[in-house]
């Protein structure tokens, strides 16, 4: 961030933006849209975060196009945040930890977005893998999509279901029992710890304590209709931490390796928070 910016940009290959580009929504569409990324942001940004289901959607071969970009973006002073949302238990948890921390993975990335509504303990996996492999984590805690508050605004007491007995329990909400279960993950790091959450810029206002002593994934920034003025008011006091996510802001750019790499400079220019 020091380096780059905090920008992030998002390589999230729309079929509409893979046709807007002109190279069709297609597989070799696919390929050609992730080589130009690659060659416009590699050492050029701090963070990239391709969208796995963009990928996937074409099959194993879309996944083998994720795979090469997301090696060939690694080791270029570029951080690769894989967007998945995983979330499980158990064996199965270790595994998809695995699949995208461990170093020797053929879809090894630098951090990953997982969910943690199967209780935040689940996550410890991603949380082990990412500290043997020196990777991050970002938690899903405050999302702006509308259908978020339903569980991430339900009260708990102390990580029991409201109305539970128990004296003495502070009732609080789910997205705060993860804020805090970070803070407490990332307790003495510095300059920050590696596991993050996710909070979007269009969530409008929140008097949860945002302050994780870890990165803070901002997506819905640009053209989702997140602003700087949001930035600065929802993450008053925490703007260090802050990592703007941005894709079609920039991507519209493309095809023009010049011009994305112009687009993704102007984003973080306006980011003086």
């Amino acid at each position: 961030m020091d380096a780059y910016g905090p920008v992030c940009v998002g390589i999230d290959p729309h079929a509409s933006l893979l046709e807007a580009w002109g190279v069709g929504d297609t597989l070799d569409g696919l390929d050609r849209f992730a080589a130009t990324c690659v060659e416009a942001f590699a050492g050029q940004v701090a963070f990239v975060k391709p969208q796995s289901a963009f990928f996937e959607r074409f099959g194993s071969r879309g996944v083998a196009i994720l795979e090469r970009t997301l090696q060939d973006l690694r080791h270029t002073g570029t951080l690769t945040v894989l967007d998945v949302k995983r979330g499980d238990i158990g064996s199965t948890a270790a595994a998809y930890a695995e699949a995208y921390l461990d170093e020797d993975s053929p879809m090894a990335a630098d951090a990953v977005t997982v969910s943690p509504f199967l209780g935040f303990g689940s996550l410890a996996p991603f949380l082990e893998e990412a500290e043997k492999n020196d990777a991050g984590v970002f938690v899903l805690a405050l999302t702006s999509n509308p259908e978020g508050p339903q569980v991430q605004h339900a009260l708990v007491q102390h990580g029991r279901p409201a109305g539970v007995p128990g004296r003495g329990r502070q009732t609080g909400t789910v997205a705060g029992d993860v804020l805090a279960a970070l803070r407490e993950a990332n307790a003495g790091a510095t300059p920050m710890g590696s596991y993050g959450a996710v909070v979007g810029a269009t969530i409008g206002s929140t008097d949860e304590d945002l302050d994780v002593n870890g990165p803070l994934l901002v997506p819905g920034f640009g053209s989702q209709g997140g602003t700087v003025d949001d930035l600065r008011r929802i993450f008053d006091g925490v703007t260090r931490y802050v990592l703007p996510s941005t894709s079609r802001q920039v991507l519209q750019a493309g095809p023009d390796v010049a011009a994305l790499r112009d687009a993704a400079v102007a984003v973080n220019d306006s980011l003086q928070l």
